[in-house]
């Protein structure tokens, strides 16, 4: 069952995005945890190398800590792993399964996130059914290589054209999170300012506070 508009908007705060290249010091499930207990509000676990089977075995034990802290756990393009782990969304992008498409696979029930960098496309994705957008990169990023850049005057109009929130994603750090302030994102989508941290936990509690800010403003 999908979380009423209003937690649901508050659930896109501090969005974190998992990113295996970082696991070192903790293991896989250490990070999430530690994110997770510094105020992660939403967790997508993204994962591009990883068998059908040991993704699906992976999404089962992340979903029981996205349980226990009680935040929302979406699943990264494979809609057969987020059906069969009981995920709460999926999240797709411009070269994925498209948003028709999968709105049709998973049912009413689940969140669907889309990846989209232009007014046109976030039309698109809020009539093809989406929950919510993630919109970027929003400043140069390394955890994507082929990300485009999108301006913020873009990202502003994207959240003034659509009525499903947006979450601004790509190259985000304490640094210039704030530079985001008035362009009227819901949250920010994080990935290697939260797992590439020397401790995450410490980390997503400051940028936490950091996304307050930014969406109070």
């Amino acid at each position: 069952m999908k979380p009423n508009m209003k937690s649901f908007r508050e659930a896109l705060l501090l969005y974190a995005v998992t990113d295996r290249a970082w696991v070192g010091k903790q293991t896989f499930y250490e990070q999430v945890e530690s994110a997770l207990k510094g105020g992660a509000t939403c967790l997508q676990v993204r994962e591009k190398t990883l068998s059908d089977k040991d993704f699906l075995a992976e999404a089962l034990e992340i979903k029981k800590l996205c349980r226990k802290y009680q935040v929302p756990l979406i699943i990264n393009d494979n809609v057969e792993v987020a059906i069969k782990c009981g995920a709460d969304g999926i999240h797709v992008g411009q070269e994925d399964i498209e948003a028709g498409k999968v709105r049709q696979l998973v049912g009413e029930t689940r969140i669907l996130g889309v990846s989209v960098q232009t007014v046109k496309q976030a039309l698109e994705a809020e009539r093809a059914g989406a929950d919510y957008l993630g919109v970027g990169a929003v400043f140069t990023t390394t955890s994507k290589l082929d990300a485009d850049t999108v301006s913020h005057a873009t990202l502003k109009e994207i959240c003034n054209v659509v009525s499903i929130p947006v979450v601004a994603i790509g190259g985000i750090y304490k640094h210039n999170i704030l530079e985001l302030s008035g362009t009227g994102v819901d949250g920010v989508a994080l990935v290697s300012a939260i797992f590439s941290a020397e401790d995450i936990e410490a980390e997503c509690r400051e940028l936490r506070r950091l996304s307050e800010m930014l969406v109070k403003r």
